[in-house]
């Protein structure tokens, strides 16, 4: 079974109403990977930080993930994203909607000075639009120029033709909908109700009704049950009563449901308690399935084979598109001359239908006509099958075409009304020519860039073995710097890996003993007021908290980041005082009659104390596994860094003082742009000790 790659409209539906809880959520940033794949970084007062993930190229998706799971940010962000912050950074989630039963989202944020609609095509190619108030396009991932809808800069945005919505379906239009078919029943409820493949399969089997049945052959009783089934289905998803699974084949992600399939009752599953957070886990797992490398294997660079064969596959696929477009189209050009060359009878029929209608008998009265003439062996009534009282439609049959007439029209409008329809297809195989052409010219360009990477991976390997970890004196410096979620606060790594936060004002001391301090962590605070609330990180905050043995060097390390970040640097001093109490010996709760001004905490419990702490920082570059400024204790950051400069209290200014250091970083590095990308005096700023400073001269 191959592995879904998108959300369905049956999914959507449940998870529109998962995502209407994050509404009220603010927008801080958004970020574009690979023209396919959009971030946006949220904040709630209640749920903190929210990540939202909305993928639509090859995959196609829509949920909400965890901090830790988040793809580094892109070192410069595109035009669209630039735009797309423009828009919304600041502004509130409204509302999430989904359009029809269509796999279109709509996300509505709301600013101040405008407001703004991102529109998420979760279908075809894929697609994702920015509409400012009136539905004007503002820009959009992809271009769309249709007769029936166009997407582009400055246009209105035109949704896709509206399809069959099975939420809004009465028991009569959904029977009429049945009806309406040449086929079988779950090629019927897949295309004409418009429930896709899958779950026309799960109805069928839940209605205990046979899936391959003909139209023809199915009883009134057998559409009874499926629509029960389907208006049961729907309205369990709109309620939220859900129990979401991740079915797996050998071990791999195949699909992920809002409820239990009886259709796949054969696979392995997993349940979830929301379906969001089974859509995270499923794209993620198939995402690390799909990277995971064959036994033995190396990574040897840009996988140009997978990336070809996937043009290659698209190509077969719109190939087919077309071929199927073109005989569509003749169907339709081959109805219409069929209408003009039995014109008398196609009149005929259309006359009959028209007077009767006129006289005021029901549609059930004239099919009964039409099969009372049959018997008789009338040509026209033997021509008519069925009638589709719903759309007031007339279907009959010549030379094995079936052709839906509309009776109060003549035989020309209802020819002229197939050759539109062909012009329509037409106009379609138009599109797929052009799409097949430019992947076409895609996979010419990758196979050509295949073969210049092997060339040149050949004269590279040595060179590169030899220069891999000289850093300052390469020419070209690779960029690695993906956002962590703790880079607002101050912070390091000891020489023992171990993670230690500090506050840089009082709100953050406040936000780091609540939301990130466990009881098995470290919490150091110099003697002297005015210093950061500082914590050594036992655990990382997406592992459960455990106590450990934490080396004396790291502790001291973490003490000496306290003493550094605090008043004692300000005031010029070279030492201090600092103590260190377990994480659950400090508490916001004062003493009976004392009072925590912000930022204040009170300790309980015997204290270890660091005397005579000596300050001391350095700034530094590393290159690997991250390209960033780091900044700390002197000891550990020379030992992770690539190069570092150490500093001391002095009498220059904080921003001086980062401009000599930065002048200094570039003299080093051979790749002069690496410090201008990632060691601007205003990142170097954020990892020196508040107050004056100087270089230290070694």
């Amino acid at each position: 079974m191959d592995p879904k790659r998108e959300v369905t409209s049956v999914g959507l539906v449940a998870l529109v109403g998962e995502l209407g809880a994050y509404t009220g959520a603010t927008v801080d940033k958004a970020y574009l990977y690979d023209d396919s794949l959009v971030r946006l970084k949220m904040r709630d007062y209640e749920r903190g930080r929210i990540e939202l993930l909305v993928q639509v190229g090859e995959t196609k998706r829509v949920h909400v993930t965890e901090p830790e799971f988040v793809p580094a940010a892109p070192d410069r962000p595109p035009n669209f994203a630039k735009m797309l912050r423009n828009r919304i950074a600041g502004a509130d989630l409204a509302a999430v909607s989904q359009h029809g039963f269509d796999r279109i989202l709509e996300f509505e944020f709301r600013r101040g000075d405008e407001d703004t609609t991102v529109v998420a095509e979760l279908f075809g190619e894929g697609n994702l639009a920015v509409l400012d108030e009136s539905g004007a396009v503002v820009d959009s991932l992809s271009t769309v120029r249709l007769q029936s809808r166009t997407v582009a800069p400055g246009a209105q945005y035109g949704f896709p033709e509206t399809r069959i919505n099975p939420l809004e379906m009465s028991e009569d239009q959904f029977r009429a909908a049945m009806a309406d078919s040449d086929t079988d029943l779950v090629r019927t409820l897949a295309t004409q109700v418009n429930f896709g493949g899958t779950y026309g399969e799960e109805l069928c089997t839940r209605a205990g009704v046979e899936k391959t049945m003909d139209i023809a052959e199915a009883e009134t009783e057998d559409f009874d049950r499926l629509y029960e089934e389907m208006r049961d289905l729907l309205d369990r998803l709109r309620e939220g009563n859900t129990e979401p699974r991740l079915y797996r084949e050998d071990g791999d992600p195949v699909d992920v449901t809002p409820v239990p399939l009886e259709e796949h009752s054969h696979l392995e599953s997993e349940a979830f308690d929301s379906f969001n957070a089974a859509l995270d886990t499923y794209f993620r797992s198939l995402s690390e399935a799909e990277a995971e490398p064959e036994t033995g294997s190396e990574s040897a660079g840009p996988d140009f084979d997978a990336e070809i064969e996937r043009r290659e596959r698209i190509i077969e696929q719109q190939e087919q598109a077309i071929e199927s477009f073109q005989e569509e189209a003749d169907v339709e050009r081959e109805k219409a001359e069929l209408l003009y060359a039995n014109y008398e009878l196609v009149d005929e029929i259309l006359e009959t239908v028209r007077e009767a209608r006129e006289a005021g008998h029901s549609w059930t009265d004239i099919y009964e006509r039409f099969e009372a003439g049959a018997e008789k062996g009338i040509e026209a009534a033997e021509a008519v099958t069925d009638i589709n009282e719903a759309e007031g439609r007339v279907r009959i049959e010549i030379a094995d075409r079936m052709i839906s007439l509309d009776p109060r029209s003549g035989v020309e409008k209802n020819a002229d009304r197939l050759y539109t329809g062909a012009k329509e297809i037409e106009s379609k195989r138009e599109g797929a020519l052009e799409a097949i052409k430019n992947t076409r010219e895609e996979l010419e360009a990758l196979e050509n860039r295949r073969e210049e990477y092997i060339k040149a991976d050949d004269s590279e390997a040595e060179t590169e073995s030899m220069e891999d970890r000289d850093w300052i004196n390469r020419d070209s410096v690779p960029i690695r710097k993906p956002e962590k979620w703790y880079d607002r606060f101050r912070w390091f790594r000891t020489s023992d890996g171990f993670l230690v936060l500090g506050g840089r004002n009082a709100d953050q001391n406040e936000e780091l003993v609540s939301k990130y301090m466990e009881h098995a962590d470290r919490f150091f605070h110099t003697q002297a007021h005015g210093g950061p609330a500082t914590i050594l990180k036992t655990s990382e905050p997406s592992e459960p908290a455990k106590d450990i043995e934490v080396p004396e060097q790291s502790l001291e390390e973490a003490a000496q980041f306290a003493v550094t970040f605090s008043t004692v640097w300000k005031q010029g001093r070279y030492s201090g005082d600092v103590y260190m109490v377990e994480g659950d010996q400090v508490s916001k709760t004062p003493e009976s009659g004392e009072y925590l001004e912000k930022g204040g905490f009170a300790i309980r419990g015997d204290r270890t104390y660091f005397n005579d702490t000596p300050v001391g920082a350095a700034v530094g570059i590393t290159c690997e596994p991250e390209t960033r400024v780091v900044g700390g204790p002197p000891e550990p950051i020379e030992n992770q860094a690539e190069t570092a400069i150490r500093i001391e209290p002095g009498r220059y200014a904080q921003g001086d003082v980062a401009k000599r250091l930065y002048r200094e970083f570039r003299e080093r590095f051979a790749d002069t742009t690496l410090v201008r990308k990632v060691a601007s005096p205003d990142e170097i700023q954020k990892f020196m000790p508040p107050g004056t400073s100087r270089m230290r001269e070694e």
